[in-house]
């Protein structure tokens, strides 16, 4: 049998399920997802049907997420073929942090599209670092979009190696690029950058991230309006992240600071 469906998709709501508080839904989303008799199997148990499945996910839900704290994400790396899936889940503090546990998951599935048989591994988290440099980056991100330095920071260790592709001395129409080595300094960086643009029109777009052990490289754009000019400008730039231990430890942009520069300036700056 070819695997006629989204995979990405189906492994979201595969995940989503752990996550989701509201019992009736959850019972819902099993149905959708296991056969009747669909089984699942962990190194330490296994369970058969609707029923076991939704005692079992709600005690995971209930111990780890409702109480603990925590929430379970995809890794991204989905992949299948015939009738099989595979794919990594991770467990992190939903408000951002290392990850505490991570799991490789084997789905075969029926003509149906609904699960037969899983078979579910956790891995050894130093095989998990991948995954743990990807979730804090994307943690990151998502935070950078909406804005809020203080939970930026909370990403980044005490000390930080803090690196801006721009002179020591920097520029007076940019005034937030300076030297950086704290938290403090990180959640005061983006405080700064924020204030000089308007913050309802800022945005960007991550093109590429691409993971090598706890190092990060992210790709994409950055979109700002200044406030004191209303003048827009888009800089290209690629983000080098170190991850340690679930928290930022190098933090370093290249980016097309001319353009930065002249929009903040208001006019043409000699190179």
């Amino acid at each position: 049998m070819d695997i006629d469906l989204d995979i990405d998709r189906f492994v979201e709501r595969y995940v989503a399920v752990w996550n989701d508080p509201d019992p009736v839904a959850r019972r819902r989303a099993i149905a959708g997802l296991w056969d009747v008799d669909g089984v699942q199997t962990t190194e330490s148990a296994r369970y058969r049907g609707h029923d076991a499945l939704e005692a079992r996910i709600t005690g995971a839900h209930n111990d780890l997420v409702r109480d603990a704290g925590f929430a379970f994400r995809p890794a991204g790396d989905a992949t299948g073929h015939h009738d099989t899936i595979t794919f990594t889940t991770f467990m992190a503090p939903a408000a951002g942090g290392g990850i505490a546990w991570t799991g490789r998951t084997v789905l075969t599935l029926g003509e149906d599209g609904l699960i037969r048989n899983e078979h579910q591994f956790t891995v050894d988290m130093q095989a998990g670092t991948e995954a743990d440099s990807r979730a804090t980056a994307e943690d990151f991100l998502r935070l950078l979009g909406e804005g809020a330095p203080d939970r930026i920071a909370e990403l980044f260790a005490e000390h930080v190696e803090w690196q801006l592709n721009w002179p020591d001395s920097g520029h007076p129409a940019v005034p937030w690029i300076r030297p950086r080595s704290t938290r403090a300094d990180v959640a005061d960086h983006f405080r700064d950058l924020a204030a000089f643009h308007v913050p309802e029109k800022s945005a960007g777009t991550a093109s590429r991230v691409l993971v090598d052990g706890s190092d990060v490289i992210v790709l994409g754009d950055i979109r700002q309006t200044v406030k004191a000019t209303g003048r827009p400008y888009t800089a290209r730039c690629a983000l080098h992240l170190t991850v340690e231990e679930g928290l930022i430890t190098r933090y370093a942009v290249y980016e097309d600071s001319l353009t930065v520069t002249e929009a903040l300036a208001g006019h043409p700056v000699h190179r």
